[in-house]
């Protein structure tokens, strides 16, 4: 049985999953609601997760405590996800796709603004 197999095998109950990662049952059940995690079910319907569960549920911690939400989380799995060769395409964009790009952006009412950036703070790159 090679270790990857291994880890990927439903062996421990919520109440060993809680004592590991100091998270309580509701957090987990939420994380899981999310499709962050999918832990695997017996026969009477009880939660099993496995060793890469555990795993999966420390970064998620280690992700909250870099101050992101449970979308930002999402967004990073996505990306971890992804396979190398569509991360690794270079993007070929004009001078200005990327200047229509970045005054999309900065359109009042997009994440962008909300970050604390404000017009005057850039307005150094406009000439």
């Amino acid at each position: 049985m090679t270790n990857r197999v291994r880890r990927s095998m439903p062996i421990l109950p919520i109440s060993i999953v809680m004592q590991l990662t100091d998270l309580t049952a509701r957090q987990i059940r939420y994380y899981e609601e999310h499709g962050l995690i999918s832990p695997a079910r017996t026969d009477g319907n009880k939660r099993m997760f496995s060793l890469n569960d555990v795993d999966v549920l420390f970064e998620i911690k280690d992700f909250l405590d870099q101050g992101l939400n449970i979308a930002g989380i999402r967004k990073m799995f996505e990306m971890k996800n992804q396979p190398q060769n569509v991360l690794a395409e270079p993007k070929n964009l004009s001078d200005e796709d990327v200047r229509r790009i970045f005054r999309e952006e900065m359109m009042p009412g997009n994440s962008f603004n909300r970050n604390g950036f404000r017009q005057g703070d850039l307005s150094r790159f406009y000439q």
